[in-house]
């Protein structure tokens, strides 16, 4: 059964902008300041904070207590969140549980990253000498593999992809937060003129590394009360997976973990896909859209690229797809990507998208993607629904 005793309270977001120069604490400050003026809560009142590890930071091991010094908070509740583009959704469903524990009452969760201008991750581990070939140049290439076995066992309609592209495109134009470099309209002839950077995945399928920040406010609905944040939004429902199928050599690659959790997370919130009204999937690439449509139940297996060309995905449309434009058209801001399209969900549910709001923004349903292996599926899977 649902709970609607907690709330997203409050959200904030930087522009995103590549190579700033800037460092992941120091966009992180900017977010909370815009957080405390929107909210116009005292820094004093935020007694917890679930943090994601960015690309940039990435060799800190200390990264989490480091960002409290920087920002000068004293939370009783930490959570450093390592799951990519999994952590920001999933740091508010850990939030909520801490807070429902009696750990803290009000948490920000806080996604910050520059990899465009400071790279310092190391993957390490069994990968560089058992796992990724020489050449591999990182997800571009994997995903290209993916593409590649879902061409062979379903087929694959490019223009299903473009769409999906120009869409969200279409929708930072109006998002004056998107990287200035893609706020111009993108046609279907330029889409599939586009170069191909690792067969069959073109440029316009893949986002691009940019710095940037994000942020919500998690609270008990009493709380929100208390502190007088009247616009509030329902985390209604939650599900996670990690490592799906990792243990099967011969795993279909083209089922990822949302197979998994998409019927509990429609059972949880006592909904089915068609009574979603926004759907803000994590888009690192446009073949993935394609098979969280799919694996979620929006339909059949194979049949995204069909479900995409007859569905109106525009912000006036039956299903509205990432307003802001997502990260393949506002910009990816490293590990702080999986934020991005929370706090867009959340700014749709509180009327305040501006020129691209969503009519009856009633649900939200948001997802996250984590970990990108070689030859593989993705690691993490998680979606969230949201509600007013």
């Amino acid at each position: 059964m649902k709970k609607r005793d907690i709330v997203i309270a409050g959200y904030a977001e930087t522009k995103i902008d590549f190579k700033t120069g800037r460092s992941a604490y120091d966009l992180a400050g900017e977010v909370l300041e815009q957080m405390l003026v929107r909210t116009k809560l005292d820094k004093s009142a935020i007694d917890g904070l679930s943090v994601t590890l960015p690309l940039s930071e990435g060799s800190n091991p200390f990264f989490a207590a480091y960002m409290c010094e920087a920002l000068g908070l004293t939370p009783s509740w930490l959570n450093l969140g390592a799951l990519g583009g999994c952590s920001a959704t999933s740091g508010v469903a850990r939030a909520m549980a801490a807070i429902r524990d009696g750990m803290c009452e009000t948490v920000l969760v806080l996604s910050a990253d520059a990899p465009s201008s400071d790279w310092r991750s190391n993957y390490g581990a069994y990968r560089p000498e058992f796992q990724d070939p020489p050449g591999v140049q990182g997800p571009p290439a994997t995903f290209g593999l993916l593409m590649s076995r879902y061409i062979h066992q379903y087929g694959l309609k490019p223009e299903a992809l473009g769409k999906i592209a120009i869409t969200q495109r279409e929708h930072a134009l109006l998002n004056d937060n998107a990287y200035p470099k893609f706020r111009k309209p993108l046609t279907m002839e330029e889409y599939l003129n586009s170069r191909v950077i690792a067969d069959p995945l073109r440029l316009f399928d893949s986002v691009m590394f940019c710095d940037g920040a994000n942020a919500v406010l998690v609270t008990s609905e009493k709380n929100a009360e208390r502190l007088g944040l009247d616009k509030v939004v329902y985390p209604t429902s939650y599900a996670e997976i990690t490592n799906y199928k990792g243990d099967d050599a011969l795993a279909d690659i083209t089922e990822s973990g949302f197979a998994k959790i998409g019927a509990r997370v429609f059972e949880q919130a006592g909904l089915k896909p068609s009574d979603i009204r926004m759907f803000h999937p994590y888009d690192d690439f446009t073949i993935a859209v394609v098979m969280q449509l799919e694996d979620l139940g929006f339909c059949e297996k194979g049949k995204g690229c069909d479900f995409v060309l007859q569905t109106d995905l525009s912000f006036k449309g039956t299903l509205p797809l990432n307003t802001g434009g997502g990260q393949i058209s506002a910009g990816q801001p490293g590990l702080a990507s999986g934020g991005l399209n929370l706090v867009e969900a959340v700014r749709q549910m509180f009327g305040e998208a501006g020129a691209r709001q969503v009519s009856d923004p009633r649900n939200a349903l948001v997802t996250g993607i984590g970990v990108i292996p070689y030859g593989r599926n993705w690691s993490a899977s998680c979606a969230m629904i949201l509600e007013a």
